[in-house]
């Protein structure tokens, strides 16, 4: 038996997605048994961003509007900086981060991801970290920002960019595990 066999995770993202940082925690959470799907505001298929251009195509498993935040056990918010920056103008995407937090449910943001955190009101007296250059968003949004690898605070996991994504991936797999920050709580 897999670590996570049984559960369920989204992973929330639109077209300018950082290539690595949807498709290596994708590929760890299968690997640990979870289902993954790739939800997004768009129908068919996302292009990322690799390097200094366009990456692949990644097909949309379920588009938003039909996605239930009560189908998933964690999600996970890749960064880049064009996909948090479109997403985090979609109501629906950020009602749907703010369903899994207030449903105690893992949410795992990486590089510019934590601009959706910041959005869904998730920021506030939580460690953090991110990329550099949007730290100064975390602290206004009332985080504590860290450099580190990754930052889990209560369920919620961050990472700074792609090379730590292999820490990211662990601790992410860690929090569902563990049944999210309410389970601990109790």
């Amino acid at each position: 038996m897999s670590r996570l066999d049984g559960k369920s995770v989204a992973i929330l993202a639109t077209f300018g997605f950082e290539q690595s940082e949807l498709e290596q925690p994708r590929e760890a959470l299968a690997q640990a048994g979870a289902r993954v799907h790739v939800v997004s505001p768009e129908a068919d298929a996302i292009t990322g961003w690799k390097g200094s251009d366009w990456g692949g195509a990644v097909p949309v498993d379920r588009p938003l509007g039909l996605a239930d935040p009560g189908d998933y056990d964690a999600v996970v918010l890749p960064g880049g900086q064009i996909n948090p920056d479109i997403l985090r103008t979609k109501p629906e995407a950020v009602d749907f981060v703010r369903a899994m937090w207030r449903d105690g449910k893992p949410v795992a943001a990486i590089c510019h991801g934590p601009w959706m955190v910041i959005e869904a009101g998730l920021a506030e007296g939580r460690a953090m970290t991110s990329y550099p250059s949007i730290r100064t968003d975390v602290e206004n949004a009332g985080g504590r920002w860290e450099d580190a690898e990754v930052v889990a605070d209560a369920g919620l996991v961050t990472s700074r960019n792609p090379h730590d994504l292999p820490a990211f991936s662990e601790r992410l797999i860690d929090e569902i595990a563990e049944g999210g920050p309410y389970a601990r709580a109790a």
